[in-house]
């Protein structure tokens, strides 16, 4: 009977999709087991024993030693012995059994070699194993019987993103039970998932699932969505969408073949009464994917949209799957325009396409859907956007000005891109795509604005060469045709400055606008200070300290701000597990440019169009606090906490501000915050330190020194503490003032104003 409870475990246990595995399943697997204990049964009456029909697994190697044992190695790839999950500079992985496995991330992607086990005797009829890393003929594990390869596996990831999570495959060995054969793991590629992993490899006599190949399911387009199962982790299927027989996009999705994690949108309004096919590359047999895909005119779990336990709530986030980089911030027909990087069919990061958000006010922001997709020119990466007044690309229609978008199609070359429109709602591409061809592999993230010194369009373009992050510089006179003006140099190596997603912008220094001076930054917030002529960037000041905090990247300015103000906005690294959206963005924030002793820098403030999520203000006078002394905020509670306060240290060592479970210390002597153990400069102004502290469900953004500091700091904070503290500490400090204000939620039901 053991071969009875060995079928009875493994389709119970399925794809773990628990309670929620669609009927299908059941059906097939309820069939499959009672096939199997008739079978058993017949045996067992017919022969008189009750000896297993099936042998005991063999195992081949499960990489859990320190060394290869018998396995030879080639090459630098594999190094001495398995790995114990990710190699220095890979992304997690997982998926893999015990604490070890083949990883050919050894020296990087680069590196090459090959792994061979000793000869075995095939004596089952499958081979099961767990597998991972890059796809591609040049990486697989192979089987061979007299030194003739005859069946082989690969990875699951061409292309940027992806995972490193390990899947179960197997081969059919039936055909060449009793012969000798050896197992080799390749490694003969470079560059993006130049690399493979593979783990725990049996004989077994159990037949594994198995898979069909370009499975389909077609429906006719008669409401707003197909609502598609997700199961965060699961192997990624290559999904192709198809309308009349003709390909539209293509994605790989983490398809739930049971219970799903959460459901993803697939917007078909636009092809009513048509024709939509879902096509799927590989599929378990027994997998219910396509056929738990619903329709629907409403996002499957509305109800609880924007009011889930992590969802920040004054902070914009997608309503499902993943975001990264702000793009295209601009402000355009009474709207501020937010574009933004999001993979709306996964938790993490993948199927790269630009989402749409637009709010009249900054605070409130209304989720329209994803305006561009991937297709023949690669996933859509980041970008910015600029109203064309003059229209000078010719796209603009009836008089009415054209937004015109410009990114980056990371495919292979990557390229740079335009697409455009004129309600700023239907977005067309530029049929004469790409309008930059590749500089190098590592160009990306196109910065436009028009220069009005010189009457002409520039283009801040971060290219990767020859090791080194520079920034180059194009010109144009009507968006499609650019020329190369110059060249400024970042860092080499493991340096961070003009690393990825340039802002290029001009400020007033200390308000005045008659002294102005030009902003380079880049995505981790490090800026250089200088001139500008129309052609190149003279810097004055460079590698400067931006924000002071940590899970902020790619920040980026809006333009045709109408008040003039240059208002920016990061990525905001919030990981939310659990919810069925990923990551989100910092406040909007003014930003200024003061004169101080070391030169110009940049202020950073909360845009304050945030005051009017503000509710009743509790407020404390001027007072002494004294170490040891009663909290002064004692009775003083909220979820969503908008605290300002100003003091002077006198004897103090520290004042510490404790916003529910987010600890603010100014450390006095070092005249540093130090926000949940992190550390930034905050010089005294005057002898005082005045702090501005936003709490929300995700983190907390502390602003101080007159905005010369800023902290955006993510962290999940327990919704049960909603305490406020206030004390001294080495010594007693003046408390001029403290002002904390509860905030209202920014969102409002389904999202709309």
């Amino acid at each position: 009977m053991r071969v009875v409870l060995r079928a009875v475990w493994w389709h119970c246990s399925g794809d773990r999709g628990g309670l929620g595995a669609a009927v299908m399943t059941c059906c097939v697997r309820a069939w499959w087991l009672v096939s199997a204990l008739l079978a058993v049964s017949w045996w067992i009456c017919g022969n008189g024993v009750a000896t297993a029909a099936w042998s005991d697994d063999l195992l081949v190697a499960d990489f859990e030693g320190e060394t290869y044992g018998e396995w030879l190695a080639t090459g630098g790839a594999f190094g001495t012995g398995p790995a114990r999950g990710a190699l220095p500079g890979q992304m997690s992985v997982e998926g893999f059994a015990g604490r070890g496995l083949v990883n050919s991330f050894c020296g990087g992607d680069d590196a090459t070699g090959t792994l061979t086990s000793p000869a075995f005797r095939i004596e089952r009829g499958y081979l099961s194993f767990l597998i991972g890393g890059g796809r591609s003929e040049r990486l697989s594990l192979q089987l061979l019987v007299d030194g003739r390869v005859v069946r082989s596996a690969t990875g699951s990831n061409d292309v940027p993103g992806g995972s490193e999570h390990l899947v179960a495959e197997s081969f059919d060995l039936t055909e060449f039970k009793g012969r000798m054969a050896v197992l080799r793991v390749l490694d003969e590629a470079a560059g993006s998932w130049g690399h493979i992993n593979v783990d725990q490899i049996v004989q077994t006599d159990i037949r594994p699932r198995g898979y069909l190949t370009d499975v389909e399911r077609s429906l006719q387009a008669r409401t707003r969505y197909l609502q598609i199962p997700v199961r965060n982790g699961a192997a990624k299927r290559l999904v192709t969408v198809l309308v009349d027989g003709e390909v539209v996009v293509r994605n790989e999705i983490e398809l739930a073949d049971g219970a799903a994690d959460w459901w993803a949108p697939l917007d078909i309004s636009g092809w009513r009464d048509r024709t939509v096919t879902l096509r799927v590359d590989r599929l378990h047999e027994d997998s219910a994917a396509l056929q738990n895909v619903g329709e629907s005119d409403e996002l499957r779990d509305a109800a609880e949209l924007y009011a889930e336990p992590l969802r920040g709530q004054f902070h914009f986030s997608p309503r499902r799957g993943w975001n990264n980089d702000p793009n295209g911030c601009v402000y355009y027909n009474g709207e501020y325009h937010l574009f933004f990087q999001h993979n709306p069919y996964g938790w993490s990061w993948g199927n790269m396409h630009w989402g749409h958000a637009v709010s009249r006010d900054l605070v409130h922001w209304e989720e329209l859907g994803d305006v561009l997709q991937p297709d023949e020119l690669g996933p859509m990466f980041s970008g910015s956007a600029v109203v064309d007044w003059k229209n000078t690309s010719g796209f603009g229609e009836g008089g009415r000005p054209p937004l015109v978008l410009i990114y980056t199609a990371a495919g292979s070359p990557t390229v740079q891109c335009l697409a455009w429109s004129t309600d700023g709602r239907k977005f067309k591409k530029y049929s004469g795509n790409p309008v930059l061809g590749q500089v190098t592999g590592g160009n990306r993230d196109p910065k436009v604005f028009w220069h009005a010194g010189t009457q002409q369009w520039v283009m801040v373009l971060y290219v990767e060469q020859q090791g080194r992050h520079t920034v180059h510089f194009f010109t144009s006179a009507n968006l499609r045709e650019w020329k190369l003006a110059s060249v400024s140099e970042g860092d080499a190596g493991g340096g961070r400055y003009l690393f990825e997603c340039p802002d290029f912008f001009e400020l007033a220094v200390s308000g005045d606008v008659l002294r102005r001076k030009w902003v380079l930054l880049g995505a981790s917030g490090e800026y250089g200070v200088g001139g500008f002529d129309g052609v190149g960037f003279q810097p004055e000041q460079q590698r400067l300290a931006g924000q002071g905090g940590r899970g902020f990247y790619a920040a980026q300015s809006f333009s045709d701000v109408p008040d003039g103000r240059r208002i920016l906005i990061g990525w905001w690294q919030t990981e939310t597990r659990g919810m069925p959206f990923n990551q989100s963005m910092t406040i909007p924030l003014e930003l200024g440019l003061r004169e101080t002793s070391e030169g110009a820098r940049l202020t950073f403030a909360p845009v304050r169009e945030l005051s009017s999520l503000r509710g009743g203000v509790r407020s404390l006078g001027m007072q002494e606090l004294r170490p040891g002394q009663r909290n002064p905020l004692e009775g003083m509670e909220a979820e969503l906490a908008d605290v300002e306060l100003e003091f002077e240290p006198v004897g103090a060592r520290s004042v510490v501000l404790t916003v529910r479970d987010v600890v603010v210390e100014y450390d006095v002597l070092k005249q540093e915050l130090v926000v949940a153990g992190h550390r930034a400069a905050a010089p005294l102004q005057s002898g005082r330190q005045r702090l501005r502290v936003l709490c929300d469900r995700t983190g907390v953004e502390v602003f101080g020194s007159g905005g010369l500091c800023y902290v955006p700091l993510p962290v999940n904070v327990n919704s049960q503490n909603r305490r406020l503290y206030l004390e001294s500490r080495g010594g007693t400090a003046v408390v001029h003032s403290v002002e904390v204000y509860e905030l209202r939620s920014a969102w409002q039901r389904g999202g709309e104003r």
